[in-house]
C-alpha cells in the first residue's frame, strides 16, 4: 500500500523532532485549470461512439486508468474486451515482461462524461495466466464464492483527509493549526467544515453510477471526512469501494485538492483515519445470532497479528489506544466500546443478533484484503488462496511526489 509523505517523515523523525523545512519563494505550483472550459467539449456529440475508462489498482494502493473508444454500447462488463498496460511504469511488472492484462470485472455509468460512456473496473493478470502480484481481488472472490452459503454482508466506513497543493490539510492555517478538535465532527458552518463541495459532488457521482454509498459526514479532525459503502454482499463491497475511491480522486482533481488515505496524516493530538469494517452473516443476523458473534470474536482474537499485517500501511501510528482506537498489539472486543479492536453495537447486543464492527483497518487498507481476511478467519482457508501470504509477498511502493513545506 502507499506510504504517506508525512508518515515517512515521522518514521525518520519523532513528531517532536521533525526538522523545519521550507518551500523556496520562487517555487511555482501548476495553476488550477478552469473546469468550466471543459463543458463545451463534453457537450459535443460522440456520433455513436462510447468511451470506456478502464480502472485498476496499482502497486501503491492507488488507482490508475486509461480510456478506449467503443463502437457499440456495452450492456455488461462481459461485453468488454481484455486490454493491457505497461506494468513496468506502475511497478507492477519488470521491464523485460512488462505487459499486464486488464480483465473487466464490473461496469458503471460514467458520471463525468455522462451519456452511454462507462467506467470499467478491471483485475490485473500476467501473461502466464496468473493474477498480478498486486491483484488481491482474485483470492478474495474465491473465498467469497466458497462460503457464499453464509451470506456475508459488509459495510465499510472510508475516512480520508483533503489536502491542498502543498500537502497541508485544506482550510488549515498555512503556518499553524486550527482550533482543537471538538466542533468539527458532523459540523455545520464556515470554520467548522472544509470542502463540503467536494464531498457533495462525490456523493452525487457515486449515486449516479450505482455505487452503494449509504451516507457521509464530516469527521473529528478538520478537513477529514467519511463516507460509507454498503451493505454489499461478497466481492461487491471491494468493487464499490475501489470505484468510489477512484471517483473521489477524480472529483478532487476538479477542485484542485488532493486526497490522502493516510491513517495518521498529522502527528499529535489529531484523530487518525480508519476504514471501520462492519460484518454480518446469515448466522449473526438470525435469532440468537449473538452466540455466532461471540464465536467469531474468539476466531478473530487468534489471528490478530495476521489481520494487522494486512490492515493497512502505517497503522501503528494510528492505533495507539487514544483517539477512539485500540492497541495495535492486543485484541479486545466490547459492547459499544470505540476503544476496542472490535465493537458490537449496543442495539445488536440488546436484540441478541446483528453485526460487529472491526475498527482495526487503516483508511489506506485494501477492501479486498480486509473482507477476504475476515472470511478466511471465520470460515477457513481455501486451497490455492492465502490472503496473508499474498499480501506480504509484495512491498509497499511510494509513488506520490514529495512536496516539502514548512510545518509548525
Amino acid at each position: 500500500m502507499a506510504l504517506n509523505n508525512n508518515l515517512l517523515l515521522m518514521r525518520k523523525y519523532p513528531p517532536s523532532r521533525i526538522p523545519p523545512r521550507s518551500v523556496s519563494s520562487d517555487v511555482r505550483f501548476p495553476a488550477q485549470t478552469d473546469p468550466a472550459q471543459l463543458q463545451k467539449y463534453l457537450a459535443l456529440p460522440q456520433k455513436g461512439s462510447v468511451i470506456a475508462e478502464y480502472i485498476w489498482v496499482d502497486a501503491s494502493g492507488g488507482v490508475r486508468s486509461k480510456c478506449k473508444t467503443l463502437k457499440t454500447k456495452p450492456e455488461s462488463f462481459k461485453d468488454l474486451s481484455e486490454w493491457n498496460f505497461d506494468g513496468s511504469s506502475t511497478d507492477q511488472a519488470p521491464g523485460d515482461n512488462s505487459d499486464v492484462y486488464l480483465r473487466p470485472v464490473a461496469m458503471y455509468p460514467d458520471p463525468f462524461r455522462l451519456g452511454d460512456n462507462v467506467l470499467v473496473l478491471a483485475e490485473c493478470w500476467m501473461s502466464d495466466g496468473k493474477p498480478n502480484s498486486y491483484n488481491f481481488r482474485h483470492d478474495a472472490e474465491v473465498l467469497m464464492d466458497k462460503y457464499a452459503e453464509h451470506e456475508f454482508w459488509f459495510g465499510l466506513e472510508q475516512e480520508y483527509t483533503l489536502l491542498d497543493a502543498l500537502g497541508w490539510p485544506y482550510g488549515w492555517p498555512k503556518n499553524g493549526f486550527p482550533a482543537p478538535q471538538g466542533p468539527y465532527y458532523c459540523g455545520v458552518g464556515t470554520g467548522k467544515v472544509f470542502c463540503r463541495d467536494i464531498v457533495e459532488a462525490h456523493y452525487k457521482a457515486c449515486l449516479y453510477s450505482g455505487i452503494n454509498i449509504s451516507g457521509t459526514n464530516a469527521e473529528v479532525m478538520p478537513a477529514q471526512w467519511e463516507y460509507q459503502i454498503g451493505p454489499c454482499t461478497g466481492i461487491e463491497l471491494g468493487d464499490h469501494m475501489w470505484m468510489s475511491r477512484f471517483m473521489l480522486h477524480r472529483v478532487a482533481e476538479d477542485f484542485g485538492a488532493k486526497v490522502t488515505f493516510a491513517p495518521k496524516p498529522i502527528p499529535g493530538n489529531w484523530n487518525g483515519a480508519g476504514l471501520h469494517s462492519n460484518v454480518s452473516t446469515k448466522e449473526t443476523r438470525a435469532e440468537g445470532g449473538m452466540k455466532a458473534i461471540e464465536r467469531h470474536m474468539e476466531s478473530l482474537s487468534k489471528r490478530h497479528k495476521e489481520h494487522m499485517a494486512v490492515y493497512g500501511e502505517g497503522n501503528e501510528a494510528r492505533m495507539t489506544g487514544a483517539h477512539e482506537t485500540a492497541s495495535y498489539d492486543k485484541f479486545t472486543w466490547g459492547i459499544a466500546n470505540r476503544g476496542a479492536s472490535v465493537r458490537v453495537n449496543r442495539q445488536c447486543a440488546d436484540e441478541g443478533k446483528g453485526y460487529f464492527e472491526d475498527r482495526r483497518p487503516a483508511s489506506n487498507a485494501d477492501p479486498y484484503q480486509i473482507t477476504g481476511m475476515i472470511v478466511e478467519t471465520l470460515c477457513g482457508k481455501v486451497e490455492g488462496t492465502d490472503v496473508l501470504k499474498k499480501s506480504t509477498a509484495v512491498s509497499a511502493v511510494e509513488q506520490d511526489m514529495p512536496v516539502v513545506v514548512s510545518k509548525p
